[in-house]
């Protein structure tokens, strides 16, 4: 089983809200996942806001990969 750490959409069309959550690789974009981590709001704030930051750090540790985005987001 391959995890990443990735975003999925939420919200109504135009606004643009995601979470950030652990999920299968195979899974759909705003499919089943695992576990939320905390969400971004991009028109509005541009930051991430209520990253659980001890949970990302223990999946990273067990070997989930965060997408190239998310990396970008919480650095």
């Amino acid at each position: 089983m391959s995890v990443v750490i990735r975003l999925t959409k939420v919200g109504r069309k135009g606004e643009s809200r995601f979470r950030i959550v652990v999920k299968e690789k195979r899974s759909k974009r705003d499919g089943k996942f695992i576990e939320a981590l905390g969400h971004y709001q991009k028109k509005e704030t541009g930051v991430v806001k209520n990253i659980n930051m001890q949970r990302y750090k223990y999946w990273i540790s067990v070997g989930a990969k965060p997408t190239e985005k998310v990396a970008n987001l919480l650095k």
